[in-house]
């Protein structure tokens, strides 16, 4: 498969640069996209997020910049630059940046 990310392999680079901060906006660039899974990188302005849904598979959230409020089943989750949490595969989740927030989401398919 090819595309935007391609570029990227083989070579070393910092994740966060990759992506910049837009006003009122929700952005995100998919660094991988194969059968087995993705990695996608997010950017949050403060106050923005994802609306509640549920996934097939677990999902992995790093955050690299900034500070997350991640919700599964009801339960918020604090969750700050450096610090990760794991989305349970069929649970609902939500996420909202409490300040302007970079993360990096894992899912593995199989």
């Amino acid at each position: 498969m090819t595309g935007p990310h391609e570029n990227l392999k083989g070579h070393v680079f910092e994740v966060s640069g990759l992506l910049e901060y837009q006003e009122e906006a929700v952005v995100s660039r998919t660094l991988v996209d194969r059968s087995a899974g993705t990695v996608t990188l997010f950017a949050f302005d403060a106050g923005q997020g994802l609306s509640e849904h549920t996934a097939p598979y677990d999902a992995l959230v790093h955050v690299l910049q900034g500070e997350l409020l991640v919700t599964v089943s009801g339960q918020p989750h604090s969750v700050s630059a450096g610090q990760a949490i794991i989305m349970p595969a069929r649970e609902p989740h939500a996420l909202k940046a409490q300040a302007r927030s970079k993360m990096l989401l894992v899912m593995i398919r199989s």
